[in-house]
């Protein structure tokens, strides 16, 4: 029986690329000269130090990781990460920065404080997360530990086009909901991280880049030894994200979803697809008013678009008659309502073109 797939506009886990799946598939029941299943083979085998290093090689292709940069997958997803980072790079006695542009970022703040000072350089809360600050609006403070920024806020639809200038400051971004959506210079962080499940693979691991000198100054910290062995980026380094059973096959999966993006021409070439997608999708919104966008203009993000209908009602209809059109996913997040279109890295344009063909439809019928 033929397999129909619709266009899953879901935020995590997302839409993965097809040829991944399709390689994935053929080589499910026996990897290639190995006999079984990449869901069987053990991680301390040589094919998967194999599929584990060009995994890693194509993320350091990619963004052009410099070799002082460790590149890890570890377990948790982001919300880990909101944890480890303050518990190896914030000392007793310092502060870190934290720019809040979002629900995630907020959640970033509360595991942070669990650990050490926090100082809020600029949030946008009272404004229910609308757009990123303004170069004059950010208040950092000199000496702190790292800044820490959300670049993309999955539930808000909020984006950072750029990285604002924080000085010398160590950076430290949760690149969740748009990793390799665009070029991006590893070289302006301290430490990058993201979730795979959104823009680079399936659920189950989470993306960390991180500069050697901050993991040998998270080893110096007094509370360091006293950490979980899991939880200190030190564990991973040296064992290249292998000290314990990894997510074999998330890691595999990512490899392959990693060589499509290779295949597409890199970063540069996917920008130019995402640029073309969103600017669809918005422009469908801000055509004559039934839509409404969430965010502000310049804050807009590429890859989850927020919008709303006139009323709740006409939103949930929206959602249920997309959904049997074959456009699931459309739902807003529980905690801000309306509707999102998560259109990352291998989400189709033709699934764009679909949606936007429906909101015309539905105005003419609805509006």
């Amino acid at each position: 029986m033929a397999l129909e797939r619709i266009f899953n506009f879901a935020a995590g886990p997302a839409m993965l690329p097809v040829p991944a799946i399709e390689e994935a598939q053929r080589d499910l029941l026996a990897l290639p000269g190995v006999g079984m299943s990449v869901l069987e083979i053990s991680h301390r085998s040589k094919t998967f130090e194999a599929i584990i290093g060009e995994c890693e090689a194509s993320v350091r292709k990619l963004a052009n990781v410099p070799e002082n940069y460790h590149v890890l997958f570890l377990p948790g997803g982001a919300t880990l990460q909101f944890s480890m980072v303050p518990m190896n790079l914030l000392p007793a006695g310092s502060w870190a920065d934290y720019v809040v542009t979002g629900s995630w970022s907020e959640k970033a703040v509360k595991e942070a404080k669990k650990v050490g000072a926090v100082n809020i350089a600029f949030t946008d809360k009272a404004e229910n997360y609308v757009r990123v600050p303004r170069a004059d609006e950010l208040k950092l403070t000199p000496g702190a530990a790292y800044v820490h920024l959300s670049t993309n806020e999955t539930i808000h639809g909020v984006e950072f086009h750029k990285l604002p200038d924080l000085g010398s400051a160590v950076v430290v971004a949760d690149t969740s909901s748009h990793m390799f959506s665009r070029p991006i210079d590893a070289t302006k962080y301290g430490v990058i991280y993201a979730g795979a499940q959104k823009n680079l693979g399936p659920a189950g691991i989470t993306l960390v880049i991180i500069r050697d000198d901050l993991v040998k100054k998270a080893a110096e910290n007094k509370a360091y030894a006293t950490l979980p062995v899991m939880l200190q980026y030190g564990t991973h380094v040296p064992e290249k994200s292998l000290y314990n059973t990894p997510p074999v096959f998330a890691i595999y999966m990512t490899g392959l979803a990693m060589k499509w993006l290779l295949g597409l021409g890199g970063l540069g070439a996917i920008d130019k697809i995402n640029e073309r997608k969103a600017n669809k999708l918005y422009a469908e919104i801000d055509r004559s008013g039934f839509y409404r966008g969430h965010a502000a203009k310049d804050s807009r993000s590429r890859m989850n678009v927020t919008f709303r209908l006139p009323n709740e009602d006409l939103e949930a209809k929206f959602a249920k008659e997309a959904k049997a059109a074959g456009m699931d996913g459309l739902k807003g997040h529980r905690s801000v309502g309306g509707l999102r279109a998560s259109i990352y890295n291998a989400f189709p344009e033709s699934g764009v073109d679909a949606l936007v063909g429906f909101m015309k439809e539905f105005e003419k019928k609805n509006g």
